[in-house]
């Protein structure tokens, strides 16, 4: 009797485990957030299109789709970051 009542309240708290967890730091993918930077200014000729990072990233950046199929991400605080964005198409 008593491990059948171990065994269902371990399966109680199984079942609702994932209610507690916060649900956003779950769905954050790594991959739409920047965890390094552009240290300088990256030519605009080189830039095809840009996306911005999710709004539950650590960091608010920009990432720039560069010609060659590589990426780079700058800091959106960056002055010549938010003159492209005004400027640059968003990625689809």
């Amino acid at each position: 009797m008593k491990l059948t009542s171990v065994a269902l309240v371990c399966l109680l708290l199984a079942a609702t485990w994932p209610q507690d967890v916060d649900s956003k730091s779950m769905h954050v993918s790594s991959s739409r957030c920047c965890f390094s930077f552009a240290q300088k200014r990256i030519s605009q000729k080189t830039i095809q299109c840009y996306r911005e990072t999710s709004s539950t990233c650590a960091y608010q950046a920009a990432i720039f789709k560069l010609k060659g199929g590589r990426e780079s991400c700058a800091l959106k605080t960056e002055r010549w970051v938010q003159d492209y964005l005004g400027k640059l198409k968003p990625c689809l």
